[in-house]
């Protein structure tokens, strides 16, 4: 369907430009092609979601649905569950992982033996993983381990590891444990920082990984929470309202090929050893060195090895009206910068990174939909740059014919208002709001209780249309300068990800965007004054990138955020609506959390317990210039063999 699509938008564009001279009419086809196929995809991906997400159907075994309640579980398997950290904000960071570890003390467990409750110890434990290089900042971190020690002591057991160096950065962190203790574990859940996830959620995972032993790996859809300022709501709400639905469409393609995001996920860690050593890649960053989006490779090394990566969009899939407590018990939450800037940042590091995977293409004995996600994501970003490329060559062509002796109003008349043109344009922003629609009335359907009513939804949904459209102008500029800096050799530092509420001020924001305004108004006067139909039809760029300043400046606001959601009602998501019972405690930890938790009989520092007794383990760096077919059996007796006793 998505070929099908993008040929028939390419036939359409060739009338638009079939009075251009070949040279332009190539270029316009060829950067249309690979812009309207992007949205193809999207579009049809979203198409599938909402059809699985209406029938209530499994993406992978188009299975009906059917939610137990929550009971008591029989687990006959150990599971490490992993927080890799660097300097990170202790309160909420140890908070996040407290109200976790509630969450799953909240169930109980069968032991296999005999029909009675075993400890939860003996199943489950809890590993930091700190790569925190600074000594003042790692002695905070060891003072809150230690009171965390304390309050689950009998009850969990939580470890801390820092290590004197951060080699290879959260993938080597996660190796260096695997190593160590890998061979003591069955699987290993990996959380990042600002992870939440429920008991429920985590059980669920544990015991689906029991009953298919030739599953790898298990992805959740983690969805941000605890937003304040306006752009964090803006983005909360859309990933709730358009999250679930999107990602059981991916999970329909991708099979058990699927990809994996590098937190709220579960692993089979003999598999994660055996198979997903990374190398490190030739040359010098910014496109060599160590591999920064590790988790896409990571997940196509263990379909590699034979095993299974599933994307598995039921075990927290969106509340029903039938079954309001599925949102209760049923989680998988993360963070996100609170603002523009941040995000940006953010984006940046991955983007480096997702550019890496292009050297990846040809790596030998790959499956073909891992090739996929490596072009996938990096054309995530390399869209941005064709966009503007078909902008700005749209804009030159006027201005080119403007000043030459062929008349630029009739061309621009001709190109823009078109039969085929008005036609094309008109699908194009169809398919582009599809998407968004689509999950709209999915929610209008089934769950608009937890959106705020279906008033309320209707609102949120459209002010959330007019702030994406207004946001990704801003994007595809900063996506394209990151692209430059990165074709040019610039690299970046592996930083803490910033968290928590952030205001910008006015000079920061200029600082970063004053650059886009006076582009965009650069860009609208050049139209103007060449092409007033063209000025028009490319409104929607120049814009958004007019008004940058003001909309970074203004959506880094509490205030707004606060007047949006708490006065009006709107932007309200399941997380606000429903109130889950793991957000709840969140909250309570972060209110009474204490910057400098003490021993009451000591006034100081509880103490470190000591870490476990190792059982050392390989995990080999693999390569993608060779593999070995014959060292894989049959999967199911190869993956059989493989697991750990």
């Amino acid at each position: 369907m998505v070929l099908i699509t993008s040929v028939a938008g390419l036939i359409a564009m060739n009338h638009v430009v079939t009075s251009l001279t070949l040279g332009w009419q190539l270029t316009m086809l060829v950067l249309f092609a690979l812009t309207f196929t992007w949205i193809a995809l999207a579009f049809w991906g979203a198409v599938c979601g909402f059809v699985l997400c209406a029938l209530r159907r499994d993406p992978l075994s188009l299975r009906r649905l059917n939610r137990e309640a929550p009971s008591a579980r029989l687990l006959v398997s150990r599971t490490a569950i992993v927080m890799p950290i660097y300097a990170e904000p202790p309160v909420p960071t140890f908070a996040g992982l407290e109200a976790t570890c509630h969450s799953l003390l909240n169930y109980a467990i069968e032991s296999d033996d005999e029909d009675a409750a075993a400890p939860l110890s003996d199943y489950f434990e809890v590993f930091i993983l700190s790569d925190t290089q600074d000594a003042a900042v790692a002695q905070v971190e060891e003072v809150h381990v230690g009171a965390l020690q304390q309050r689950f002591e009998g009850k969990l057991a939580i470890h801390y590891r820092r290590r004197p160096n951060n080699h290879g950065r959260k993938a080597g962190n996660i190796a260096e444990f695997c190593r160590r203790w890998g061979r003591e574990y069955d699987y290993m859940i990996v959380l990042d920082a600002d992870s939440l996830m429920s008991g429920a959620t985590l059980l669920d995972m544990v015991q689906r990984m029991q009953r298919q032993p030739t599953i790898g790996l298990i992805q959740t859809v983690p969805i941000p929470v605890g937003q304040e300022t306006l752009f964090g709501r803006f983005i909360q709400f859309a990933s709730a309202l358009y999250s679930p639905m999107l990602a059981a469409g991916q999970s329909f393609w991708q099979g058990d090929a699927a990809n994996y995001w590098g937190h709220n996920a579960i692993i089979r860690t003999r598999a994660f050893m055996d198979h997903a050593g990374l190398p490190t890649l030739s040359g010098k960053p910014p496109l060599g060195g160590d591999i920064l989006s590790h988790d896409f490779v990571e997940a196509a090394l263990l379909k590699r090895g034979g095993w299974q990566v599933i994307l598995d969009t039921t075990i927290t899939s969106a509340v029903s009206r039938h079954d309001p407590s599925a949102s209760a018990s049923h989680n998988s939450f993360e963070a996100m910068p609170s603002n523009m800037l941040d995000f940006a940042k953010r984006d940046r590091r991955w983007l480096q990174g997702n550019l890496q995977h292009l050297r990846l293409l040809g790596g030998a004995g790959l499956h073909s939909l891992s090739r996929i996600h490596f072009f996938y994501g990096a054309f995530a970003y390399l869209s941005s740059f064709v966009w503007l490329a078909l902008l700005l060559c749209t804009s030159v062509l006027i201005t080119v014919y403007a000043l030459s002796d062929t008349p630029g109003e009739l061309l621009s008349r001709n190109v823009t208002f078109s039969p085929f043109s008005l036609g094309l344009l008109s699908i194009t922003l169809v398919m582009l709001l599809a998407p968004k629609l689509l999950g709209l009335t999915l929610a209008l359907w089934q769950t608009p209780h937890a959106f705020g009513g279906r008033p309320r939804l209707i609102s949120s949904t459209f002010l959330e249309v007019l702030f994406a459209a207004l946001l990704a102008p801003l994007m595809m500029a900063w996506h394209s300068l990151f692209i430059v800096n990165v074709l040019l050799g610039r690299s970046i530092d592996w930083q803490t990800q910033p968290r928590g509420e952030r205001s910008l001020t006015w000079r920061e924001t200029w600082q970063h965007t004053g650059w886009m305004t006076l582009s965009g108004l650069v860009w609208a006067g050049l139209m103007l004054t060449f092409s007033p139909a063209a000025f028009g039809w490319l409104t929607p760029a120049w814009l958004g990138l007019m008004g940058a300043a003001p909309l970074v400046k203004y959506s880094s606001s509490g205030t707004w955020g606060g007047v949006l959601s708490k006065r009006w009602g709107l932007l309200k998501t399941p997380s606000i609506c429903l109130k889950p019972t793991l957000l709840d405690d969140f909250s309570t930890l972060m209110a009474n959390g204490d910057d400098h938790p003490l021993d009451p009989a000591t006034q100081r520092p509880f103490p470190l317990l000591p870490l476990p007794d190792e059982r050392h383990g390989e995990m080999p760096c693999q390569s993608f210039h060779h593999f070995d077919y014959q060292a894989l059996a049959s999967p199911d007796a190869s993956n059989t063999s493989k697991e750990p006793n």
